[in-house]
């Protein structure tokens, strides 16, 4: 089976879309923020970026959910912004596929300055974008336009799945 890793910069629409994937196709859900340390939750939320080494856990743990859900597929949200966290979270499970929703730098901005409730700030926005890269040619998956409607965006991917079978 596979499982959906939903990815892209905070604000991006990775739990809505997460959420509505996983119900289509009748799959587990995992947000990734709660595999979260409450140590990366405090630096986020005083406005620091996370690093590499702050980052291997939490990917690590992510990567453990993705393993004991291969079998009968799932969905979960994580930036995945760098393509060497994409290769751990993919490491020894074929069936991982990439939803990259990309929206421009403006397009976010105006959707964190309206979320509220959440321990990642705006001001980590850049940061976020300067990590971010795009899914290569090999790596499995799709980017779509974070701007199209959750609907829009579901149905997409469900005819990109439905395609691939």
């Amino acid at each position: 089976m596979t499982v959906f890793v939903v990815m892209g910069v905070s604000g991006s629409g990775k739990t809505t879309l997460g959420k509505k994937l996983a119900e289509a196709l009748g799959v587990p859900y995992a947000e990734a923020d709660e595999f979260h340390s409450p140590e990366n939750i405090a630096k986020m939320s005083s406005g620091t970026p996370l690093t590499d080494e702050d980052r291997w856990p939490w990917l690590r743990s992510i990567a453990a959910w993705i393993h004991d859900h291969e079998r009968g597929g799932g969905v979960v949200t994580s930036s995945a912004l760098k393509r060497v966290y994409r290769d751990l979270l993919r490491e020894g499970n074929d069936g991982v596929r990439f939803v990259h929703l990309d929206g421009s730098r403006e397009l976010i901005a105006e959707r964190l300055a309206h979320r509220s409730g959440h321990f990642m700030p705006p001001s980590l926005l850049d940061s976020q974008f300067a990590d971010l890269e795009e899914l290569e040619a090999g790596e499995p998956g799709w980017i779509m336009n974070a701007a199209d409607r959750p609907e829009e965006i579901l149905a997409a991917v469900l005819q990109r799945i439905k395609l691939a079978e």
